[in-house]
């Protein structure tokens, strides 16, 4: 049996009709750059994440680093964050002349380890950038209050995160401004790269506004300040807007494969996700933890099975940032779950014929590697 870790064409035949259909539509009107689409995409998104604004860009990393710079994140200053996501969360912080200063992870969550944070503190911090990783939100209160009480921006990493809320509250509701990307992998994802800024701050959605169109406002060719080239474009817009009637589906099919994995691997050496109290998990992943980690991997990959590491190598350790100065030992928690965590198929076209195969080629690796 073939198992693949996302199963975009599938997605695709589902709803070929209705997107055929808005990509035809944008063709015929002839508006391809912030057209009607990106407008009511916008709103929509907004809406759905619980912010009053959205400001569709070019990809995710775009979105995290208009947000960092429309609250005037740049040299000096210093910006919270994880080692344990994706490049990009630290890569926009060293392009704005910042300095990343990571705090460990939560080895259940994954997330920042929120408790740390204020000791990694200094005069130099403005921002915090948490990452709500593989689908489960951050502690937003006790970030929110850390923000608060030192006088910092709260800057969201939701990328895998849309839909996800914590006590009721979406994603966007709580911080200065909230970054997601609709890869095409993502829970909501386009034909190709997409990003949007929330928030509900107006001055700060203005700045957005401005940045991603070179600096310009009052016209097309009056340049406030320095900018970028950074807008969605109509087609994704549309695309999205037909996925995003349902995203809400595809996100409690998501949670249903995870509680059928969650009984079927009960009692193996895997160490399945925790979620936090208050949580509601959108499993972007359903990552899991086992100490025979890469000898696992390749005996699903041999088996039909494909999954994924997120990540191999934490960003402290990366080459790309030696110049912070941290080393190995120096974020345990987020090094040891490099070396053990893997993510197993989750997404929503999935049957369940296909998680019982899987969960069952995880036993029987551990029955044929029995120590």
């Amino acid at each position: 049996m073939r198992v693949p870790i996302v199963d975009l064409q599938a997605q695709y035949c589902a709803l070929r009709e209705e997107i055929d259909a808005a990509i035809a539509r944008v063709l015929e009107s002839g508006r391809f750059i912030l057209g009607e689409n990106v407008r009511y995409l916008e709103e929509e998104i907004a809406t759905f994440c619980g912010a009053r604004f959205g400001i569709g860009v070019a990809s995710g990393t775009d979105a995290l680093e208009l947000a960092l710079a429309a609250v005037g994140i740049g040299p000096g200053d210093e910006v919270i964050t994880t080692p344990f996501t994706v490049g990009a969360t630290t890569e926009v912080i060293v392009r704005l002349g910042a300095k990343p200063v990571y705090v460990d992870i939560d080895p259940d969550t994954y997330n920042i380890d929120v408790n740390a944070i204020e000791r990694a503190l200094t005069p130099r911090t403005r921002a915090l950038l948490p990452v709500d990783l593989f689908g489960q939100m951050t502690d937003r209160q006790a970030l929110w209050r850390i923000a608060q009480e030192h006088g910092l921006y709260l800057i969201n990493d939701s990328a895998q995160a849309i839909g996800a809320q914590q006590n009721g509250v979406p994603v966007a509701a709580v911080g200065h401004a909230t970054a997601l990307s609709f890869y095409p992998t993502k829970n909501l994802g386009a034909f190709g790269d997409g990003g949007i800024v929330l928030c509900s701050d107006e001055e700060i959605a203005r700045r957005v506004r401005q940045l991603r169109v070179h600096g310009a406002e009052g016209g097309a060719y009056f340049y406030k300040v320095p900018g970028y080239c950074s807008r969605l474009d109509e087609i994704q817009a549309a695309i999205l807007r037909v996925k995003l009637r349902y995203l809400d589906g595809w996100n409690e099919r998501r949670r249903q494969n995870a509680r059928r994995y969650m009984e079927l691997l009960q009692g193996t050496e895997a160490v399945l996700p925790v979620t936090a109290p208050g949580n509601l998990h959108t499993y972007h992943q359903f990552t899991i933890r086992h100490r025979r980690r890469d000898a696992l991997q390749e005996y699903l990959k041999e088996h039909g099975i494909a999954t994924a590491v997120y990540y191999p190598l934490p960003l402290h350790l990366q080459e790309a940032y030696r110049h912070l100065g941290y080393k190995r030992g120096d974020f345990p928690h987020a090094e040891r779950a490099a070396e053990e965590v893997l993510s197993l198929p989750v997404h929503p076209e999935l049957s369940m014929e296909q998680i019982d195969y899987v969960a069952a080629m995880v036993r029987q690796f551990e029955e044929e590697h029995a120590s």
